[in-house]
């Protein structure tokens, strides 16, 4: 009997833990008519219910942009009562930055309003979608309950655009996946970049080109050298009000990229390459280790046929 008491206990506390389905999803105001909402620098779990996504969203004149609609129908629904909250404009625009499922699966709760994202991130989510919810109901359970794919049906392009009456820069990119958009408020001077930019937590690669993505981080990080810029919200990790998210990032690629070279010309094999120590810039980072030793599966093989002299 007692051997059944800890698994017991557990179950009781995972249920607990998310018995009210509640996000406490608090608008932080990062400048005049622009929210985010920050999640946590943890993975995926029954207790935060995917709740380690930053969204967001632009008070414009002509309506709410919202950018990324979160994990969940269930988050899709409290971001929009917190949306309203704060001002009870319509709704104009949902922007899925990208085609990973904590960024687009609360899109079905904004299905009466234009869902926009880049063509290669509208595919991504057609033909992924359903498999990354599923994924993700395994990781958080019932926090998903509900939970529909949704996909967007307008196509964005980069450049200067207005929406809702407010000047956006929409920059596509990619890198982090194939297809990355970061939006740039130039009447507030915030950067929102998607997942190209992680602060106080190590990155995903899970669909990474690091050479791409390190470029992707040239072209963000010279918006913040611009005149009026004013703070970068990260899509994952606290906001900051100069280019911290975009160096830190850019300084765990560089060393990741350099740490599994070293380890294939080496002769070193993948569990060894996992085994390796993270140095101490990185040793305290949230996730770091089960996202380094994740990042070795993602990234390892290629780089050791390249340090093997084998055709990719």
């Amino acid at each position: 009997m007692k051997r059944w008491l800890p698994l017991a206990f557990l179950a009781i506390t995972l249920t607990a833990a998310g018995a009210d389905f509640d996000y406490r999803l608090q608008a932080e105001r990062v400048a005049d008519d622009v929210h985010v909402f920050v999640g946590k620098t943890e993975d995926f779990t029954p207790a935060n219910g995917g709740n380690i996504v930053n969204t967001g969203f632009i008070v414009a004149p002509g309506g709410i942009v919202v950018i990324d609609s979160g994990p969940s129908r269930r988050y899709g629904e409290q971001m929009r009562r917190a949306i309203a909250a704060v001002d009870s404009r319509p709704l104009a625009l949902v922007i899925n930055t990208h085609h990973h499922p904590d960024h687009f699966l609360g899109n079905q709760v904004f299905a009466d309003v234009p869902l926009a994202a880049l063509p290669a991130t509208i595919e991504g989510i057609a033909s992924d979608g359903n498999a990354f919810a599923e994924n993700l109901y395994r990781l958080t359970g019932d926090w998903m309950a509900g939970t529909e794919v949704v996909v967007p049906k307008q196509a964005l392009a980069g450049g200067r655009q207005e929406i809702a009456g407010r000047r956006l820069r929409l920059l596509a990119l990619d890198g982090h996946t194939g297809a990355d958009l970061a939006i740039y408020d130039e009447v507030s001077g915030v950067l929102f970049t998607g997942d190209l930019g992680f602060f106080g937590r190590a990155p995903t690669t899970p669909h990474a080109d690091v050479n791409r993505w390190l470029a992707a981080l040239d072209t963000l990080e010279a918006i913040t050298r611009e005149p009026g810029f004013r703070a970068v919200v990260p899509g994952h990790g606290p906001v900051a009000r100069d280019a911290a998210p975009l160096r830190q990032t850019r300084a765990w690629l560089n060393w990741l990229q350099m740490a599994l070279r070293r380890s294939a010309e080496s002769g070193l094999d993948m569990n060894e390459t996992m085994a390796q120590p993270l140095p101490a810039e990185f040793a305290g980072l949230p996730v770091a280790a089960s996202e380094y030793r994740r990042s070795v599966g993602h990234l390892f093989p290629a780089v050791e046929r390249e340090a093997l002299g084998a055709p990719r």
